[in-house]
């Protein structure tokens, strides 16, 4: 499926074409991940259809605590989303999602992130590592690391390089990875919410260019 592109026509807002496999992975007019977090998350949302927009808007949110091992570990938010949500408006946010997940939270490229591995771990040398031994460990970095973006490992690796004066483990990384990203995969969860309040099937009847464009080009 192909969205419009090109100039917009009087009262027709101008789209960029749907992600393709071969497609840069981050739409620079959606998608800048140097902004900081809070305009990344007003950037993609304001990019969604107006449909999502608005149901993103009027769902409902909880906050209740989190416990782990050692007590209070901080608060935890819950999305719920509103009642009334169409098969077509649940199409729609499936196919969002999907777009979504293959460009700005695609999985880093497996050599890519093999080099930022091990280039980040050359910062931080350990004495009495061979070179096979320190690239086993890179590999298993790189298998502990691959669900995230590409972007994130960047900045992860970056600020570690700046903020630290010792070799950081792989726990450590997960989570630096896990709050960088956690705006767009919140986004991608109140998606899938909704994507999962009506069956896809059942979108068929509806139009189709409800569907049409689901990453707007922002001004």
């Amino acid at each position: 499926m192909t969205a419009r592109s090109g100039r917009a026509s009087s009262g027709t807002a101008t789209v960029t074409p749907l992600p393709r496999p071969h497609a840069p992975a981050f739409p620079a007019a959606v998608f800048d991940p140097d902004l900081p977090a809070l305009q990344r998350r007003i950037r993609l949302t304001a990019a969604l259809p107006p449909p999502l927009q608005e149901l993103l808007a009027q769902g409902r949110t909880d906050r209740r605590p989190r416990f782990g091992e050692d007590g209070f570990d901080g608060m935890i938010e819950q999305w719920f989303p509103p009642s009334g949500v169409t098969p077509a408006q649940a199409a729609l946010a499936r196919q969002t999602l999907e777009e979504l997940s293959a460009s700005v939270l695609a999985p880093a490229d497996s050599d890519r992130l093999l080099g930022r591995i091990l280039t980040l771990l050359s910062h931080f040398p350990v004495k009495g590592v061979s070179p096979e031994v320190e690239r086993m460990m890179a590999l298993d970095w790189a298998d502990d690391l691959g669900e995230y973006p590409a972007w994130v490992i960047d900045a992860a690796a970056r600020s570690w390089r700046r903020s630290r004066k010792w070799r950081p483990s792989i726990a450590e990384m997960r989570a630096l990875c896990e709050d960088l990203c956690a705006p767009e995969r919140a986004l991608a969860d109140r998606l899938q919410a909704l994507a999962d309040t009506a069956p896809g099937e059942a979108a068929a009847s509806e139009p189709r260019a409800l569907a049409t464009g689901a990453l707007r080009r922002m001004g």
